[in-house]
């Protein structure tokens, strides 16, 4: 009797060790799952104009971006720091102008203006901060 009881006591432990590592790892898939990137319509209903505050927007979403505008209106620069700060179009800037653009975004901060310095001091300017590598399809 004591054998056995020994016998299914030393059981226990490989079985709790499994069930532990199952719980593990279901712990971790359930994070990355949760972690996938969401598409987000730039200033969702309205698009990117001028009645977003877009620096408010990005707040809390973790996105590549799709922009979405009237292009007799507006347009879409990517541009570097010192363009966004300045409000310039800098040199290398690419000028996406066809009014739905889905645009990749590069790690780290991505800077979007609108290319008109008028358009843009009005408040059509935005960064979005990526922090983690896109996604590949």
């Amino acid at each position: 009797m004591m054998r056995k009881a020994i016998r299914s006591s030393s059981m226990a432990v490989p079985v709790a060790i499994l069930f532990l590592m199952l719980l593990q790892f279901e712990a971790i898939h359930s994070r990355i799952l949760e972690s996938k990137p969401t598409t987000y319509i730039v200033g969702d209903d309205e698009g990117w104009d001028l009645s977003i505050d877009m620096q408010s927007w990005t707040r809390g979403k973790n996105f590549h971006a799709v922009f979405n505008f009237d292009d007799q209106r507006f347009d879409v620069a990517i541009v570097n720091k010192a363009g966004f700060d300045s409000c310039t179009v800098n040199d290398g800037a690419k000028v996406f102008d066809s009014g739905n653009e889905t645009i990749p975004l590069v790690l780290g901060p991505n800077y979007f203006i609108d290319s008109v310095a008028d358009v843009y001091a009005a408040g059509l300017k935005m960064v979005i901060d990526a922090t983690a590598p896109p996604p590949s399809f």
